[in-house]
């Protein structure tokens, strides 16, 4: 097996793992707060429908497996997310409805709920990142060497690039970066409240390793263009992630 193939396996593993760890903080968020109201509902949605369009179309496309199994856990993730936003939601309409309006029960969702942003990673943080980061790498390697093939590779694997696949993938691609708007306006109104900074710093850091498992892989332009939906998602919402990250980072060291 070429270098190039090599390591386009081992960061499209990194990449996994980035996306194993990157839901972890936010669904114990809003498990700790008991509500998802730090989650844009809009940006839950848009972004399981591009991840339903990017596992179909790379499996139509024939696209290397770690492109098909993160689409697989994406969407996995997508829906829990969403099952808590709801949830938490009913569970609170129900407690308000049972209890008596008083001062006291008026308080109790405040008081939770001005818990501040990813508060679950700041004690420790930079250990936890750490930790993180040698996870990632690990597994990275680790995943490589077992599923590395024991006959020589020396060829990428081989793109279907037909139409419908390329419309999927394209349709994935506007979910992804169109879901990153709905996250910028909520926040604004919430200050970032309930949302979890790893979230982001993980999703920008997959993304990234994404892209690089499928550029290092080959520069075949019949390759390239097979990716290009997919490159374009993933290239643009490291961006908006950014956006995000940043927005989350300033109201949380400033105090909202």
């Amino acid at each position: 097996m070429s270098p190039l193939i090599e390591a386009s396996n081992v960061f499209g593993w990194m990449s996994i793992a980035c996306w194993i760890l990157v839901y972890s903080p936010q669904i114990y968020e809003n498990y700790d707060l008991q509500s998802g109201e730090g989650l844009s509902v809009m940006f839950v949605v848009i972004w399981l429908l591009g991840d339903l369009t990017n596992l179909f179309g790379a499996m139509m496309a024939g696209l290397i497996p770690t492109v098909i199994i993160l689409a697989l856990y994406y969407t996995l993730c997508d829906i829990i997310l969403l099952f808590q936003i709801y949830y938490y939601r009913r569970k609170m309409q129900r407690q308000e409805s049972q209890a008596l309006p008083s001062e006291q029960t008026q308080l109790l969702p405040s008081s939770k709920s001005s818990k501040p942003a990813s508060s679950d990673w700041m004690p420790g943080a930079r250990v936890q990142y750490c930790l993180a980061f040698l996870f990632i790498v690990g597994t990275g390697f680790a995943a490589w060497y077992i599923n590395h093939p024991r006959e020589p590779v020396t060829d990428a694997p081989e793109e279907i690039l037909e139409w419908k696949s390329q419309v999927l993938g394209w349709i994935s691609a506007v979910s992804y970066i169109g879901s990153r708007i709905p996250q910028l306006l909520k926040n604004r109104e919430t200050k970032c409240q309930g949302l979890s900074l790893a979230l982001f710093i993980f999703a920008v850091s997959g993304n990234l390793l994404y892209v690089l498992s499928i550029l290092v892989a080959t520069t075949s332009s019949k390759y390239i263009i097979a990716n290009a939906s997919w490159l374009a998602g993933s290239g643009l919402t490291i961006f908006l992630d950014f956006i995000v990250s940043s927005f989350l980072y300033g109201c949380l060291y400033s105090g909202g």
